[in-house]
Protein backbone atom coordinates (compact mmCIF):
# COMPACT_ATOMS: atom_id res chain seq x y z
CA UNK A 1 0.00 0.00 0.00
CA UNK A 2 1.28 3.42 -0.47
CA UNK A 3 2.63 5.73 1.90
CA UNK A 4 0.70 8.64 1.04
CA UNK A 5 -2.79 7.12 0.65
CA UNK A 6 -2.55 5.77 3.72
CA UNK A 7 -1.46 9.67 5.48
CA UNK A 8 -4.14 10.42 3.43
CA UNK A 9 -6.64 8.76 5.24
CA UNK A 10 -5.42 9.72 8.91
CA UNK A 11 -3.93 13.37 8.40
CA UNK A 12 -6.98 14.90 10.38
CA UNK A 13 -7.02 12.14 13.30
CA UNK A 14 -3.17 13.34 13.87
CA UNK A 15 -3.94 16.53 13.84
CA UNK A 16 -6.66 16.47 16.20
CA UNK A 17 -4.81 14.18 17.99
CA UNK A 18 -1.97 16.47 18.39
CA UNK A 19 -3.51 19.36 19.58
CA UNK A 20 -5.38 17.50 22.39
CA UNK A 21 -1.99 16.68 23.26
CA UNK A 22 -1.06 20.35 23.63
CA UNK A 23 -4.46 21.12 25.33
CA UNK A 24 -2.84 18.13 28.24
CA UNK A 25 0.40 20.06 28.44
CA UNK A 26 -2.03 23.36 28.90
CA UNK A 27 -3.52 21.60 31.86
CA UNK A 28 -0.44 20.15 33.27
CA UNK A 29 1.34 23.24 33.31
CA UNK A 30 -1.84 25.18 34.77
CA UNK A 31 -1.79 22.76 37.77
CA UNK A 32 2.09 23.11 38.26
CA UNK A 33 1.62 27.11 38.33
CA UNK A 34 -1.55 26.79 40.90
CA UNK A 35 1.11 24.31 42.56
CA UNK A 36 4.25 27.01 42.73
CA UNK A 37 1.50 29.82 43.60
CA UNK A 38 0.43 27.95 47.03
CA UNK A 39 3.14 26.08 48.78
CA UNK A 40 -0.36 24.51 50.65
CA UNK A 41 -3.07 22.88 49.03
CA UNK A 42 -5.68 25.47 48.52
CA UNK A 43 -9.43 24.70 47.54
CA UNK A 44 -7.93 26.38 43.74
CA UNK A 45 -5.28 23.82 43.71
CA UNK A 46 -7.74 21.15 44.49
CA UNK A 47 -9.83 22.16 41.36
CA UNK A 48 -7.16 22.72 39.26
CA UNK A 49 -6.00 19.43 39.87
CA UNK A 50 -9.49 17.41 40.32
CA UNK A 51 -10.34 18.93 36.86
CA UNK A 52 -6.91 17.90 35.21
CA UNK A 53 -7.55 14.27 36.47
CA UNK A 54 -11.02 13.99 35.18
CA UNK A 55 -9.49 15.31 31.86
CA UNK A 56 -7.54 12.78 31.89
CA UNK A 57 -9.24 9.55 33.19
CA UNK A 58 -11.28 10.62 29.75
CA UNK A 59 -8.77 11.00 27.01
CA UNK A 60 -8.50 7.25 26.69
CA UNK A 61 -11.93 6.74 25.68
CA UNK A 62 -11.98 9.84 23.37
CA UNK A 63 -8.72 9.03 21.74
CA UNK A 64 -9.57 5.70 21.27
CA UNK A 65 -13.62 6.52 19.87
CA UNK A 66 -12.27 9.23 17.46
CA UNK A 67 -9.51 7.25 15.63
CA UNK A 68 -12.02 4.01 15.69
CA UNK A 69 -14.24 5.89 14.25
CA UNK A 70 -12.07 8.09 11.65
CA UNK A 71 -10.73 4.18 10.84
CA UNK A 72 -14.01 2.46 10.42
CA UNK A 73 -15.88 5.19 9.10
CA UNK A 74 -15.25 8.31 7.91
CA UNK A 75 -12.17 10.43 9.19
CA UNK A 76 -13.71 14.25 8.51
CA UNK A 77 -16.62 13.51 10.62
CA UNK A 78 -14.31 12.11 13.22
CA UNK A 79 -11.90 15.08 13.43
CA UNK A 80 -14.26 17.76 13.42
CA UNK A 81 -16.22 15.85 16.68
CA UNK A 82 -12.58 15.92 17.89
CA UNK A 83 -11.97 19.63 17.82
CA UNK A 84 -15.51 19.93 19.41
CA UNK A 85 -14.50 17.63 22.22
CA UNK A 86 -11.17 19.65 23.14
CA UNK A 87 -13.41 22.54 23.04
CA UNK A 88 -15.83 21.36 25.24
CA UNK A 89 -13.25 19.92 27.20
CA UNK A 90 -11.68 23.34 27.67
CA UNK A 91 -14.85 24.39 28.68
CA UNK A 92 -14.99 22.25 31.28
CA UNK A 93 -11.64 22.90 32.63
CA UNK A 94 -11.95 26.27 32.91
CA UNK A 95 -15.57 25.49 34.56
CA UNK A 96 -14.02 23.57 36.97
CA UNK A 97 -11.81 26.24 37.84
CA UNK A 98 -14.57 28.49 38.86
CA UNK A 99 -17.19 26.73 40.75
CA UNK A 100 -17.64 22.93 39.88
CA UNK A 101 -21.31 23.61 38.95
CA UNK A 102 -19.96 25.66 35.72
CA UNK A 103 -18.08 22.51 34.08
CA UNK A 104 -21.71 20.53 33.79
CA UNK A 105 -22.78 21.66 30.84
CA UNK A 106 -19.34 20.78 29.38
CA UNK A 107 -19.11 17.23 30.85
CA UNK A 108 -22.32 16.39 29.45
CA UNK A 109 -21.53 17.65 25.99
CA UNK A 110 -18.46 15.68 25.81
CA UNK A 111 -20.27 12.69 26.71
CA UNK A 112 -22.68 13.66 23.65
CA UNK A 113 -19.37 13.35 21.50
CA UNK A 114 -18.28 10.44 22.87
CA UNK A 115 -21.33 8.75 22.04
CA UNK A 116 -21.79 9.98 18.74
CA UNK A 117 -18.12 8.81 18.12
CA UNK A 118 -18.67 5.35 19.69
CA UNK A 119 -21.72 5.67 17.25
CA UNK A 120 -19.73 6.00 14.30
CA UNK A 121 -17.47 2.98 15.38
CA UNK A 122 -20.37 0.74 15.88
CA UNK A 123 -21.66 1.97 12.45
CA UNK A 124 -18.42 1.16 10.56
CA UNK A 125 -17.72 -2.01 11.96
CA UNK A 126 -21.35 -3.30 11.24
CA UNK A 127 -20.77 -1.98 7.69
CA UNK A 128 -17.30 -3.69 7.19
CA UNK A 129 -19.39 -7.25 8.02
CA UNK A 130 -21.90 -5.87 5.75
CA UNK A 131 -19.38 -5.73 2.90
CA UNK A 132 -17.58 -8.93 3.71
CA UNK A 133 -20.32 -11.48 4.11
CA UNK A 134 -23.11 -9.88 2.11
CA UNK A 135 -21.43 -8.05 -0.46
CA UNK A 136 -23.73 -4.79 0.99
CA UNK A 137 -21.48 -1.50 1.14
CA UNK A 138 -23.50 0.92 2.30
CA UNK A 139 -20.47 3.64 3.18
CA UNK A 140 -20.98 6.31 1.05
CA UNK A 141 -24.51 6.30 2.49
CA UNK A 142 -23.34 6.12 6.33
CA UNK A 143 -20.75 8.49 5.29
CA UNK A 144 -23.15 11.32 4.14
CA UNK A 145 -25.41 10.82 6.96
CA UNK A 146 -22.30 11.19 9.70
CA UNK A 147 -21.08 14.10 7.94
CA UNK A 148 -24.83 15.94 8.39
CA UNK A 149 -24.71 14.45 11.92
CA UNK A 150 -21.70 15.82 12.90
CA UNK A 151 -22.91 19.09 12.63
CA UNK A 152 -25.45 18.43 14.76
CA UNK A 153 -23.31 18.17 17.54
CA UNK A 154 -23.02 22.05 17.59
CA UNK A 155 -26.59 22.67 19.08
CA UNK A 156 -26.62 22.37 22.66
Amino acid sequence: MDNSIVVENIYLLVIVTLISVLQNAFFAHKVEKECKIHNTRTSAFERVSCANRNCMDAYPTFLAVMWCAGLCLSQAPAAFAGIIYIVVRQKYFVGYMGQTSQSTPGYLFGKRIVSFLFLMCVVGIFNYLLTRYFGSDYKEYVETITSAASALLLIP
